[in-house]
């Protein structure tokens, strides 16, 4: 009885050594995985050859100048752009998108200017012309844009400004998060951002993982917190409801990047208590996705127009 109780023992014991090394594979296997992706996904990105890009690029812009500047976030420095350097209205500061540059919100940049307001679009880390061997992750833009309020409000003719905020995408979730910080906004506009990094990580890994991303969630989040800590679930809608100032969220609501009624700011919107909240959700024709928020009919006739003509050349 004693041998049978003793052999019982040892095969339980040899079950839980044998279980430890599994979820010890696992996670080593898991840690290397979620590494890998994540970085892949937050490569360095470059400003596209004029000569090959549909994008309004600088060299286009005739009659625009602008001022370069230059500013640390981290161990990085930063590179940025001032357009409209004599008007007085107040200053928009550009937030751009994940995978893009500040260049590609030259359009919107230049509106500002040609309506009386200067401009401050800048690089984030990891792109164009901003230093950085990547882009790091999706809390990174709010970092970058606490840099960038900082050295406003350190320039003598930058600082007394009233200063406007303008973000989509990545840019969309920092122009808001930002506001949790104590910089002094009057305005912010955030066109499809999402709410939190943690939130828009998960929403993104079960779109390519599907449950699966649920077992891997402490490894995907524990890296997050690695490279951020607590930045990594800093909210829009926390930074709204301290800042209560005017906050303008547009989302399309159609959006299969960062969905309406998921991760998207617009989601949380009966969270949000500032009074001067405006919500506008895209539901027109061009105006439904990611991009092309902020185009207006014409623009959406040209986008028409131009790629009718792409698909006649493509088909020859």
């Amino acid at each position: 009885m004693a041998a049978k109780e003793n052999h019982k023992h040892k095969v339980i014991k040899w079950l839980l050594i044998g279980l430890a090394v599994i979820l010890l594979l696992f996670s080593i296997i898991s840690i290397i995985v979620v590494k890998l992706l994540y970085d892949d996904n937050f490569d360095r990105a470059e400003r596209r050859d004029p000569k090959y890009s549909a994008f309004l690029s600088y060299e286009d812009a005739t009659g625009y100048e602008r001022t370069r500047v230059e500013f640390p976030s981290g161990k990085n420095t930063l590179v940025g752009y001032i357009y409209g350097q004599q008007n007085t209205k107040g200053l928009v500061v550009i937030s751009h998108g994940l995978g893009g540059t500040a260049e590609g919100y030259l359009p919107e940049a230049l509106n500002f200017v040609d309506n009386g307001w200067r401009v401050l679009s800048f690089n984030n880390t990891g792109v164009d012309e901003s230093e950085g061997k990547n882009s790091v992750g999706l809390a990174q833009s709010v970092i970058d844009l606490d840099a960038a309020l900082t050295y406003i409000e350190n320039d003598k003719e930058l600082e007394n400004l009233p200063v406007m905020l303008y973000g989509h995408s990545w840019g969309g979730y920092a122009v808001t998060a930002v506001l949790n910080y104590d910089h002094k906004v009057s305005a912010a506009v955030s066109l499809a951002g999402y709410n939190s990094p943690n939130e828009l990580l998960m929403e993104q890994s079960v779109g390519m993982m599907g449950s699966f991303a649920y077992v891997e969630a402490p490894f995907l989040l524990g890296y997050q917190r690695i490279l951020f800590g607590k930045t990594a679930g800093m909210t829009a809608v926390d930074g709204i409801n301290k800042a209560n100032i005017p906050v303008m969220i547009i989302h399309g609501d159609a959006d299969t990047v960062i969905h309406y009624d998921g991760a998207g700011i617009m989601a949380h919107r009966n969270e949000i208590t500032d009074p001067y909240a405006i919500f506008i959700t895209g539901s027109a024709k061009g105006h439904t996705g990611h991009n092309g928020l902020s185009a207006s009919d014409t623009a959406l006739a040209y986008i028409d127009e131009v790629n009718a003509a792409y698909k006649k050349l493509y088909n020859q």
